[in-house]
Formats: C-alpha cells, structure tokens, sequence
C-alpha cells in the first residue's frame, strides 16, 4: 500500500513539474499576438490552426458551462458529509481524514484558479460578453478534472464490492472526457489552455490521493 501511495505521490510531482515547464513554454514560445484586440498567446500558430479548425461554438459553451454545476455540487456533497460528521462527533479531529483533506484539496484548487484570474497568463480566443477573460487554464477543465476524480475515488474507498463502483467511475470518466472534449469544440479556450488544466487537475489528484493513501484509512 505504502508503495502504491509513493508511485501516485511520485506521479503527482511529476505532473506539477510538467505543468510548471508548460507555464513557462507558453510564455515564450512563438508567442504572437493572435488573439483578440492583438493579446499575445504561444504557440501561436498551432493554436491558431487548431483555434481555426474547430471555430467557435458558443452553445457548447453554454452547455458546458452548465454542467460545470455537476462538480460544484459535488464539492458541497462533500462538504455536508464532513459538517453532519462533525456535528454527530462533535470534534473537527473525528472527522474522517480524507474528507478533511478533501476540504483543504477543493480550496487548493479555489485558490488555484483565482490565482490565474488575478495573473493572467494569457486571454481567451474570442470575447466574452465584448469581454477580454483569462484563459489559462481553463477554469471549466480545472474543476471538471480535480473534482470528478475524487468521486471515483471516494466511492471505491467506501463500497467494498457492488456494480455502484463501477457504475460511477465510468459516468466518471465519461463525463470528464465530455467536458473536455466540449471545452476543446467550443473554441473559447486556446489548445494549450486545456493541456495546462489537464496537467494540474492530475497533479493536484494524485497528490491528494497519495496522501490519503499513505496516511489515511479505509473507510466502512
């Protein structure tokens, strides 16, 4: 078990490492001023291309700015877990350690996000609303990737056996990738935007699920 949490910790560190290195890429490599009102992106041509292969559809976006209520629902599920646990065992201590660290995780990845509204890395492709936005990473695939994982996770910690595991890490997998793949259709994030939130969705993941794997234990 120990190992098995080492090689996730592992696979988590490596994952912050590349997203840090993409970071910097995007800052200086081809960076030209493709976006809107001249706003300078890298990897500019294969953003373009890519930016122009798909064009822009904004009833994905729409949809699948909806759906990003799912995770946002999940977050609260977990949070009213933790609070009816501490309210029935009266000390915070007593609450399960992987639903606490869950807490400290979904605020990580809050913080995370705010950080790149406040220090733009680059803007969108096309204007929200006549809006410039931030862009990277994409927010939406952030807290798709960070969050529907930690269902799967906790749903296998907490069934012992039954198709319900099963059941959720496929509607899982499924809707993450549906999310993904409409961010990427949409045409109102850059290419390289959706690899930064994949990259440290993934990390900040597996880093969460190491812990818990080394210090924590098995749930009935």
């Amino acid at each position: 078990m120990r190992e098995r949490g080492h090689r996730v910790l592992r696979t988590g560190s490596c994952m912050m490492a590349l997203f840090v290195v993409w970071t910097a890429l995007i800052q200086v490599v081809d960076v030209r001023g493709v976006g809107p009102a001249g706003t300078a992106v890298g990897f500019a041509a294969f953003n373009r291309w890519f930016h122009q292969l798909t064009g822009v559809h904004m009833t994905i976006y729409r949809v699948t700015d909806w759906l990003g209520l799912v995770p946002v629902f999940i977050c609260l599920a977990f949070g009213l877990i933790g609070f009816v646990q501490l309210v029935k065992r009266k000390s915070l201590g007593k609450v399960d350690f992987d639903i606490t660290l869950l807490g400290g995780y979904y605020l990580l990845v809050v913080l995370g996000y705010l950080l790149f509204e406040m220090v733009p890395i680059n803007y969108r492709p096309v204007l929200i609303e006549g809006r410039l936005e931030a862009s990277y990473p994409s927010s939406t695939t952030l807290l798709v990737l960070s969050v529907m994982p930690t269902l799967a996770f906790q749903v296998r910690r907490r069934l012992r056996k039954g198709k319900g595991r099963s059941a959720v890490s496929v509607l899982t997998i499924l809707f993450s990738l549906l999310m993904v793949i409409g961010r990427l259709l949409s045409g109102v994030h850059w290419f390289t935007d959706i690899v930064g939130a994949v990259l440290l969705s993934t990390g900040l993941f597996c880093i969460y699920k190491a812990v818990v794997i080394l210090y924590g234990k098995e749930e009935n």
